[in-house]
């Protein structure tokens, strides 16, 4: 197994309307030849570098990318690992660092029936990812963030069968959980 890749220092936290655009100006410049597997490891692989310099947005691409890799891998981190490349699973040191530092006051939420598009520099959010969110940042003391979650949980259980990533919230939570009631570690 390879070792954990520590998550990266935060320099900033790129809008999501200029990560999808780097993404598609990177995944139009792949051979077209290359497998459906390499094209998504190689882009994957990009935008993981980026992720590694200190921008979250990408962290955030990378999160989503792998929970879609491991919704449609049929659950299987070794076969997601496979086609991501040893080291590069985002796993929950990562959505918590990148959970910390989402800026809500730049979360584009759309509203029933809404048509609008984001603001360029807003963050677009899955609703897991905004569940994960508001969790941390409730947790790390803020009302409004913790409000939002409270409200957020009401609905929670009628869309549970629908959305097949809200399975990735529920393991986050654990996990936050969990991290949360172990020991600190004893300095050396």
């Amino acid at each position: 197994m390879s070792a954990v890749t520590p998550v990266p220092p935060f320099k900033t936290f790129s809008p999501t309307m200029r990560v999808d655009a780097l993404l598609g100006d990177w995944r139009a410049e792949l051979p077209v030849e290359l497998s459906a597997e390499e094209r998504e490891g190689r882009l994957y692989a990009r935008a993981w570098e980026e992720y590694l310099t200190g921008d979250y947005g990408f962290g955030l691409w990378c999160w989503h990318e792998t929970d879609r890799l491991t919704n449609s891998l049929n659950g299987s981190v070794k076969e997601v690992t496979r086609v991501l490349g040893p080291g590069h699973f985002f796993g929950f040191s990562h959505r918590r660092a990148v959970a910390e530092k989402v800026p809500l006051e730049r979360i584009h939420r759309p509203r029933k029936g809404e048509m609008s598009t984001p603001r360029p520099e807003a963050i677009v959010l899955a609703n897991y990812q905004l569940l994960c969110t508001y969790l941390v940042q409730g947790r790390l003391g803020d009302p409004k963030a913790k409000a939002q979650f409270e409200i957020a949980l009401l609905d929670l259980e009628d869309r549970r069968r629908t959305d097949p990533y809200l399975k990735f919230f529920e393991t986050f939570r654990d996990l936050l959980d969990r991290s949360a009631k172990a020991p600190a570690p004893k300095p050396a």
